[in-house]
C-alpha cells in the first residue's frame, strides 16, 4: 500500500513540474513567451541589419526593439525623408505586424 502511495505522489509531482513549466513559459500580455522573445530578437537582428544597410540611415543611431512582432525605432534623424524610410524598412521585414515610429528629426 505505501508503494501505490508513493507511486501517486510521485506522479502528481510530475504533473505538478509540468504545469508550472508551462505557466512560467507561457505568454502574457507583458511578457514573451521563450519562443517570442527568440523570433523577435530575430526580428530585431534583421531590422538593424538592413537599416545599417540603407545609404541614409546608417549614419544615425536609430535604436530597434521588437516586443509580440511590434517593432519600436526611437533616435534622431536629420529629416523626414530619413524617418519614413526607417519605418519603411521595419515594415519590409517578415514577421513585422507593426511598427512604433519613435523616430524625432533634429
Amino acid at each position: 500500500m505505501k508503494k501505490k502511495n508513493n507511486f501517486a505522489f510521485v506522479n502528481y509531482l510530475v504533473i505538478l513540474v509540468m504545469l508550472t513549466a508551462f505557466v512560467a513559459c507561457a505568454s502574457t500580455r507583458k511578457q514573451e513567451s521563450v519562443g517570442e522573445y527568440v523570433d523577435n530578437s530575430v526580428i530585431t537582428a534583421k531590422v538593424k541589419a538592413k537599416l545599417a544597410d540603407d545609404e541614409l540611415l546608417k549614419l544615425f543611431q536609430i535604436s530597434v526593439v521588437t516586443f509580440k512582432d511590434t517593432v519600436q525605432l526611437s533616435g534622431f534623424v536629420d529629416s523626414q525623408k530619413a524617418l519614413e524610410k526607417a519605418g519603411q524598412i521595419a515594415r519590409s521585414v517578415d514577421g513585422v505586424t507593426a511598427v512604433k515610429n519613435n523616430l524625432i528629426v533634429k
